[in-house]
């Protein structure tokens, strides 16, 4: 796949505060990359440095094949990594506009770019009567306005209601299937969840996980189990190989697996073994699951 952008060992300090350390990853042309970690893991601070408004400690970072400069580069670059601020009594295209002239580009892509986002029917309405999940809209519009091959988004789903939080990520899945990349910074594990094809996972500047959002699902999952006999069937699980550990609650038992195993496999196995099942349900792990025994093993370092 083409690189868009790659980040080797990149560390910045702020005094004695690491911020980012040691991190490194590849964004490549035509997915969707959420960079994921809790408020203060170094998310914000990635971004700034990659967009040449936060100067590096250390690492390096290249765009696209490495031999163009940073400048040049940003100009195939769409990002809104702070609160959308346009002038208020300005109309949306008044704004866009404006937007164009700074960018030096055709004033021709605003009718796509505001029907692309949702808002072409309200084009000379004044900024200042917009909601937040517009003025949103209206800022990734804004950032489009340059064709850009990568769209960058600090949190575009913060502060936003329910109905804005929607419109946002239906308009990213839109926007990326049009062959734009897109990377976005998140601490929302559902937002990473629905619309990201990869994730970069951070904690505290440090790389915990970097892949794809089906890679990091892809454990083999577990079983959900209840038997006349909870005791037995535990006994049996626990000996059982293919079981890498069992957690019982009011006779449910949560058996994960070790190992690829269907479920009609596990029923048969029971079933020789003299354990009549009533319940067998097979279930993927959630992203937070993941998320919560990547970040736990890290603990236990």
């Amino acid at each position: 796949m083409e690189p868009i952008l790659t980040v080797d060992n990149l560390t910045k300090k702020f005094g004695p505060l690491t911020a980012v350390k040691n991190l490194s990853f590849t964004i490549e042309k035509g997915n969707v990359y959420g960079i994921l970690g809790p408020n203060g893991s170094g998310k914000s601070t990635t971004l700034g440095i990659v967009l040449n408004v936060v100067n590096r400690t250390e690492g390096s970072f290249r765009w696209f094949d490495g031999n163009t400069t940073t400048h040049q580069a940003l100009k195939k670059v769409g990002a809104i990594i702070e609160r959308p601020n346009f002038y208020p009594y300005m109309s949306a295209v008044q704004n866009l506009k404006l937007v164009c002239r700074i960018k030096e580009v055709s004033q021709d892509r605003i009718e796509e770019k505001l029907r692309l986002v949702g808002l072409w029917e309200r084009r000379d309405s004044n900024f200042k009567t917009f909601s937040l999940g517009m003025k949103q809209r209206l800022a990734i519009a804004s950032a489009l306005l340059n064709d850009p091959e990568i769209l960058i988004l600090d949190e575009p789903t913060n502060g936003l209601d329910p109905q804005g939080i929607h419109q946002i990520r239906e308009l990213i899945k839109e926007i990326a299937s049009k062959g734009t990349t897109i990377l976005l910074a998140s601490h929302l594990l559902d937002e990473v969840e629905k619309v990201c094809t990869h994730v970069v996972i951070l904690r505290k500047g440090e790389n915990l996980y970097d892949g794809t959002v089906d890679g990091m699902l892809a454990s083999h999952g577990y079983f959900e189990l209840r038997a006349a006999d909870p005791e037995r069937l535990k006994k049996f699980l626990e000996a059982h190989n293919s079981f890498s550990g069992i957690d019982s609650e009011n006779g449910l038992l949560t058996a994960y697996l070790a190992e690829p195993m269907d479920a009609s496999t596990l029923n048969q196995l029971c079933f020789e073994n003299g354990i009549v099942l009533s319940q067998l349900v097979k279930k993927k792990e959630s992203l937070e699951q993941q998320f919560l025994s990547i970040t736990n093993n890290q603990d236990a370092r």
